[in-house]
């Protein structure tokens, strides 16, 4: 038996990637066979097709990193679950197929009133906030929190687990759309930075001070702002560069601030700190569960749009998370 399998060849954009047949896979100890039901698209699917990204996957592989699913297979000794159970986790690669083998340490039960979609986006957009937040930040109660790109996957992720942890949160992005979806997800304070302007703004919204912490998924030439943006003795998370160049810091205004700028690995923390993923993982879902977070699907596109919903990321045109409907 085959099934079907979005794969990349060789690098280039997202129309060169193809669809076609591979061979069913199989579960191995301690694995289970997964059908796919909805993966979700991160900025790093668009850097790999594109041979940019910090680790490479050899030629032919498939994109994705995060999926949900039902499980149809337990490999030898594998316990815990059962065929039938849905199921969503990172798979580290190849979850833009209709079947996926994943070790079972790597997911987790679907809770029950959350839809494959949302369940597809959860791990990596909420783990990356969870984990820049909480153990790179230490985001205390009270505190201001800045978050760019505040409408795009983890920028929501930041804005509603901000809230949960009680800073105050302000959020800013390049139009008054993105913006309307971050106040709906509890910002306390919006700022529009279309005209380029981020610093004084931020000043003027904390009396002068700054935020204490800073989420940055964006990167390019908004970075310095925020480097003048931060109080005394802030954070600066640095999570991803989607605004397309990596700045350079001036490293005077790190001593003049007393700031930190903290970097936010999340796949290699998930790596090297299995069980304490999996807390922060477990925390999530409660905060789910209470109501606190609330995943927004911004797009969802069909197995054979997959060039579509890449494009849809890489041009910043995604507001919440971008899926792909996989199984039925």
């Amino acid at each position: 038996m085959n099934v079907r399998a979005v794969l990349c060849k060789a690098y280039g954009p997202p129309e060169s990637l193809v669809i076609e047949e591979v061979p069913d896979p199989s579960a191995g100890a301690g694995q289970l066979l997964v059908e796919v039901r909805a993966a979700a698209l991160n900025f790093p699917d668009v850097l790999m097709i594109e041979g940019r990204y910090q680790s490479q996957p050899p030629f032919p592989f498939s994109p994705g990193s995060e999926f949900a699913g039902v499980v149809r297979a337990l490999g030898p000794g594998t316990t815990g679950f059962a065929v039938g159970d849905r199921v969503f986790g990172g798979s580290g690669g190849g979850a833009f197929a209709e079947r996926l083998v994943v070790p079972a340490a790597a997911v987790r039960r679907v809770p029950a009133k959350m839809t494959f979609e949302q369940a597809a986006g959860f791990t990596t957009t909420y783990g990356t906030s969870y984990h820049a937040l909480v153990q790179r930040a230490h985001l205390a109660a009270g505190e201001t929190l800045l978050v760019l790109g505040a409408a795009g996957g983890v920028g929501l992720s930041a804005v509603e687990i901000g809230k949960a942890l009680g800073a105050r949160v302000i959020a800013a992005a390049s139009t008054r759309e993105k913006l309307e979806v971050a106040r709906r997800a509890g910002a306390d304070e919006l700022i529009d930075y279309s005209d380029g302007e981020l610093k004084d703004k931020v000043k003027a919204l904390t009396g002068g001070r700054g935020a204490d912490v800073i989420y940055d998924p964006v990167g390019g030439d908004l970075f310095e702002q925020c480097l003048r943006a931060i109080n005394w003795n802030g954070r600066i998370l640095i999570v991803g560069f989607v605004g397309g160049a990596i700045p350079k810091a001036a490293t005077n205004l790190i001593l003049l601030k007393g700031c930190a700028l903290v970097g936010v690995f999340y796949g290699s923390f998930a790596a090297r700190y299995p069980a304490e993923n999996a807390k922060n993982v477990e925390a999530l879902v409660r905060m789910f569960d209470a109501g606190k977070l609330d995943p927004l699907v911004g797009r969802v596109f069909a197995f054979t749009e997959y060039a579509a919903a890449l494009r849809c990321l890489s041009e910043r045109n995604a507001i919440g998370k971008v899926v792909l409907k996989v199984g039925a």
